[in-house]
């Protein structure tokens, strides 16, 4: 019996797992694996961090050799091989050699693709071939950058977008001596999170240095200046894009796998393309969403990392279950940590599903150890169903915990009161005694059931200008180191003596520092039989820290006497 010849197009995340795993379920395979860059196995995420020395070796980045891979697993890595065509009909690929041209053909059993996805580079936009002009895809693309910068003794640098490696290698490059201007298309960074959780990144990124620019693109690139849409120049030697990926389909385009509606190399649920014996992982494939069954695209490593052992599994007979993807990811900028999973509220908004929040903001442990920290947690759940929909979670302490809590509900399509109860670790090391997810569903069981109103964050300057009646229920001492311009000071401990002052004929809006104080007092007073009364989201706590970037940064008046970004 012949040996199975296993081939995999591309070396990283989505490849090197189809390699290995073939090995584990088969000794006697060949397999090869083509990648055609200088390095396989490298971890693209931890690319940024050489840009800042906490990476101080960017060789370290590549994980294994391609001596590694042939000792080890008696896998053949071959480097600087473009797998350039396939004839289907007698399984073979032909390979070329980037360096000497040479051109092979390798025949095949089973054909794994995983190509990845390019950074996208407009061609439109006049400068982009310069040379101080960059994506960040690989090793050699950071180390170009590197060395670019130095050399050239570059002091202003221009990023191109605001997703996860436009702000990762912004904050490693704020970290020098370098001006950083991050520029956004859109009306915030991270399409991930929603606006409210957004604005506090923009603030952070506003505190580090970073000159942000939102709701303007990209139109000129010189040697020492951008030039954005809407004729603002920004100094820069150096600009670094990072704006997005596009499928790398070329390959799958030419031997003539089908492609998806977005654009993606369409598989069945076993990771099959159109070809019989070819198979496509990782970013270059289109995937389906678990919440919305509709078509998207996840460029993220552990997906492909899975894609590829479902894949083998197929392979070799074993049963898989292809249940969608969600996109669970986090992130880390400067001196906060972003987490989020499923479905934004835009997401729905734009899928028309209906749906409700809840935010808290507990401490990130007992109040009273050391480094206790605000944490930021937003549910996202269907109405009237309360299925668990979404999460975003932003803070000083490790958020993924809480995320990776409704990523895992929602794989089980769970609902609110599958977490109102869910018995967590408790230490006060760790985190309150009820957890900030538990919180967050309790409040959002309430919401569910009509138990007491709400209105965001983003609401509040509205209502200001509106001279809607908000009640300020801190301490008076609270209220006096900064308030709302336009609140009246009713604190929960004299509400029930001051029940006069609050009016019943119209809404009534009430917030505190974090949510807990002005909940109860709401609470109290739809008990006391009043019937508008509207708990603020997230209180003076988010409410400053939401108004805050954009106060500094355009001339609009603040709805604020002082700002506060703490629970101290």
């Amino acid at each position: 019996m012949n040996n199975k010849k296993i081939v995999v197009v591309g070396g990283v995340a989505g490849g090197a797992s189809a390699a290995a795993r073939a090995r584990r379920l088969d000794e006697f395979a060949d397999i090869t694996m083509f990648e055609k860059g200088p390095n396989v196995s490298f971890s693209n995420c931890s690319l940024p961090y050489h840009l800042s020395g906490l990476i101080p070796d960017a060789d370290s980045i590549v994980l294994m050799t391609p001596d590694q891979f042939k000792n080890q697993y008696n896998i053949d890595a071959e480097i600087n091989s473009e797998v350039i065509n396939a004839n289907v009909s007698k399984k073979e690929v032909e390979v070329k050699n980037t360096q000497t041209g040479e051109l092979k053909c390798v025949p095949y059993d089973e054909l794994i693709l995983s190509p990845g996805a390019n950074p996208i580079m407009p061609g439109c936009i006049k400068g982009i071939d310069h040379d101080n002009v960059f994506s960040v895809r690989n090793v050699v693309d950071i180390k170009k950058i590197h060395t670019y910068l130095e050399v050239n003794k570059v002091t202003d640098v221009a990023i191109v977008g605001g997703g996860f490696i436009g702000l990762e290698v912004c904050e490693n490059l704020a970290q020098t001596d370098k001006h950083v201007s991050l520029v956004e298309a859109s009306e915030h960074v991270m399409g991930t999170i929603d606006d409210d959780f957004a604005e506090l990144i923009h603030k952070e990124l506003y505190d580090h240095g970073v000159n942000v620019i939102l709701n303007d693109g990209l139109a000129e690139i010189t040697d020492d200046h951008i030039k954005l849409g809407s004729g603002n120049k920004i100094k820069a030697q150096v600009v670094i894009m990072a704006i997005g990926v596009k499928p790398d389909v070329a390959l799958a385009s030419k031997i003539g796998c089908k492609l998806g509606l977005t654009g993606g190399i369409a598989v069945d649920q076993h990771y099959q393309t159109s070809i019989p014996n070819i198979y496509a992982v990782g970013d270059a494939i289109e995937v389906s969403h678990m919440i919305t069954r509709k078509k998207t695209r996840l460029a993220l490593a552990f997906p492909a990392q899975m894609e590829a052992r479902d894949a083998i599994d197929h392979i070799y007979g074993r049963t898989i279950e292809n249940r969608g993807v969600i996109g669970s990811q986090a992130i880390h900028v400067f001196d906060i940590n972003i987490a989020s999973t499923g479905l934004t509220e835009s997401e729905c908004q734009k899928d028309g599903i209906d749906y409700r929040t809840a935010t808290v903001i507990p401490k990130s442990r007992v109040g009273i150890m050391p480094d206790a920290t605000p944490l930021y947690l937003k549910l996202i759940f269907g109405y009237p169903n309360g299925e668990v929909l979404g999460a975003q979670a932003l803070g000083k302490s490790d958020v993924d915990k809480q995320i990776d809590i409704v990523s895992t509900m929602i794989s089980m399509h769970g609902h609110i009161s599958d977490l109102t109860h869910l018995e967590v670790c408790y230490s006060p090391w760790f985190s309150t005694a009820k957890n900030a997810v538990d919180m967050a569903a309790l409040v959002a069981e309430n919401i569910l059931n009509g138990e007491f109103k709400q209105v965001q964050v983003s609401e509040i300057r509205k209502l200001v200008e509106k001279n809607a009646f908000i009640i300020d229920a801190r301490e008076p001492f609270e209220y006096e180191e900064g308030h709302i311009t336009t609140a009246v000071n009713i604190p929960l401990s004299q509400f029930r003596q001051r029940l006069d002052e609050i009016p019943n004929d119209c809404p009534v809006y009430v917030h505190c520092l974090s949510g807990q104080r002005s909940y109860n007092m709401v609470r109290a007073l739809n008990n006391r039989g009043y019937k508008n009364v509207i708990n603020i989201s997230g209180s003076y706590l988010e409410l400053c820290e939401y108004e805050y970037f954009k106060d500094q940064t355009t001339d609009r008046k603040p709805i604020v006497t002082n700002y506060r970004f703490d629970l101290l």
